[in-house]
């Protein structure tokens, strides 16, 4: 049982906020080591997760696309063209690119979308841009909020999409680890084609939650004005 103190490690470290990188690291030396594993087999384990798991690092190629690209205004030019759309709004935005993104999850194309690829350069630039047509001025704390509903939908959307997949990683790795310990025969295109059920109730569910994000915000803009003085546009009112 001692080897759960891993668990118990990120799980604290978690809590108090520490690097997620840094308490992953650690927790697994110490899982680890208390299983009885030398520091030349830790060692020989990370070298060898990260061998075949090296795929995952192929996005620090594209960081220096997007340094340029940002670099020559590509935020600028998102929030201008969502501040000419009178229609649009935070949640609305956000809600379009959950779509967007579980649909094109769901056919294998999980790479043209992501937190450093288009969250960060496009997705929040433009929700942010719905915020200041609508309210003229946006607080740092609001900010923040719809940083993280911007990087919530990206989440949700792919998590559930692609599942849809019939050749994405986790179906393979479902159906081989059944196989192997439970030496039972499942077909790739079943557990797909059960995915969709879920996927279309995350979509439903988590578009309430974004188009429900407007009310929320016009709420916590009235409250800090009235509390703070922050001069902010009534919500609703062209800025």
């Amino acid at each position: 049982m001692l080897v759960l103190l891993g668990v118990l490690l990120v799980i604290v470290g978690f809590a108090i906020r520490l690097n997620p990188l840094i308490v992953v690291t650690v927790s697994g030396i110490v899982t680890a080591l208390l299983g009885g594993l030398s520091p030349v087999q830790i060692l020989d384990a990370f070298g060898t997760g990260f061998a075949s798991s090296r795929s995952v690092t192929i996005f620090v190629i594209v960081l220096p696309v997007i340094g340029i690209i940002e670099r020559f205004g590509l935020q600028e030019q998102a929030k201008r063209l969502i501040s000419r759309l009178a229609r649009l709004t935070v949640g609305r935005v956000l809600a379009s690119y959950l779509f967007i993104r579980q649909i094109t999850a769901a056919v294998g194309l999980n790479s043209i979308g992501g937190h450093a690829q288009t969250v960060r350069p496009l997705v929040f630039p433009m929700a942010e841009g719905a915020a200041l047509r609508r309210y003229g001025t946006v607080p740092d704390s609001i900010k923040e909020k719809i940083k993280g509903h911007s990087a919530a939908a990206d989440n949700v959307g792919v998590f559930f999409g692609e599942d849809v997949f019939v050749a994405v990683g986790s179906i393979l790795l479902i159906t081989t680890f059944v196989d192997t310990t439970y030496h039972l025969h499942l077909d790739p295109l079943q557990l797909a084609v059960w995915a969709i059920p879920t996927a279309l109730c995350a979509l439903l569910i988590h578009g309430f939650r974004l188009f429900r994000l407007d009310r929320k915000l016009d709420r916590e803009i009235r409250e800090l004005e009235a509390a703070e003085g922050i001069n902010v546009v009534t919500a609703g009112e062209p800025a």
